[in-house]
């Protein structure tokens, strides 16, 4: 019999947690929000988030537990279900790669009562080549937006935004296509430049994408909507893990009227900033936390409530 190295999260170490607690624990923001919250403070509305579930069938490599991110996705998703979110978002890196990864992480996703969105990583385009073409039909979002990735979507006079950070990309493009070309002729120009972020794991929102972005927060500025963006990709502040063009879409979200926050992953440490009144929230990594990190976030109109889950920080944001 083997027994598994310390910082690996096997199914019966995660069933060892939930009777020792710790279902308790991930479930008592729910409890202490029914018994403390004030009907006329209530939130105008709901949603969870979590980042980076990186599932493969492949063992662990230091604290990047692929085969235990299924594990952790479902018992996620069944205790996101019971706090009665509006909508759920999975903020990309939904497999650490392989097309037939999709699958079983799709299945767990589905379970979920309540709309479920996608944002597209870097590592879901970690595919085989004939595959890669294929990842925006597997997750629904050739439907959405303009079909490549990006759209938008309103609730409660809250327009939310869905960028696609791979647009320019040379782990989602091939090196022949236009847009190979172009991200890898970036990410060298910002390598000579010695930027943090000129790396392949990382990508650009190209030209079209930012110009449709200006467009959606124009209108939505004029119908007096606030704006939350979501990235897998981090913007705020400069780092490693950050889109290519990261000053470019920090300049396009402070030059519009109304944004509240860009959340994003990626980043597994997580993170929070504030710049020019918007909050920049990168979530921490569902395949590094042990035992799970996710959040729900609950909309006031003078702030955002995260309630954060597992390793995933509590934190409240005014806006």
């Amino acid at each position: 019999m083997r027994t598994a190295a310390p910082g690996v999260l096997t199914r019966r170490r995660f069933l060892k947690f939930l009777a020792a607690g710790g279902a308790a624990c991930l479930g008592a923001g729910r409890a202490l929000r029914a018994a403390e919250t004030p009907p006329a403070a209530k939130p105008a509305f709901r949603f969870a988030v979590l980042a980076d579930v990186q599932y493969a069938d492949v063992a662990a490599e230091g604290k990047r537990q692929y085969r235990e991110s299924l594990l952790k996705l479902e018992h996620a998703v069944e205790q996101i279900g019971g706090l009665g979110p509006d909508f759920v978002i999975q903020l990309g890196d939904f497999i650490n790669g392989g097309f037939a990864n999709f699958d079983p992480v799709l299945a767990a996703y589905a379970k979920l009562t309540v709309p479920a969105y996608h944002v597209l990583g870097n590592h879901d385009f970690a595919v085989e080549a004939d595959n890669r073409g294929k990842v925006l039909a597997k997750l629904g979002l050739d439907k959405l937006g303009p079909g490549q990735g990006y759209y938008d979507f309103a609730r409660a006079g809250i327009r939310f935004v869905v960028l696609n950070g791979n647009d320019l990309s040379v782990i989602a493009r091939s090196p022949d296509s236009p847009e190979g070309k172009a991200a890898a002729a970036l990410m060298m120009d910002l390598r000579k430049k010695g930027a943090p972020n000129a790396a392949a794991w990382n990508g650009a929102v190209g030209p079209q994408q930012l110009e449709w972005l200006k467009k959606v927060l124009g209108r939505a500025a004029a119908a007096g909507e606030r704006t939350i963006v979501f990235c897998h990709f981090p913007v705020y502040p400069p780092g490693r893990s950050n889109l290519w063009n990261d000053a470019e879409v920090v300049e396009a979200l402070e030059s519009a009227k109304g944004i509240v926050a860009y959340i994003a992953g990626h980043e597994h440490q997580g993170g929070c900033a504030r710049k020019g009144g918007i909050h920049y929230l990168t979530l921490k990594g569902l395949v590094e936390a042990d035992p799970t990190a996710y959040a729900l976030i609950e909309v006031f109109p003078d702030r955002l409530k995260v309630t954060g889950f597992g390793l995933e920080p509590s934190r409240t944001l005014n806006i």
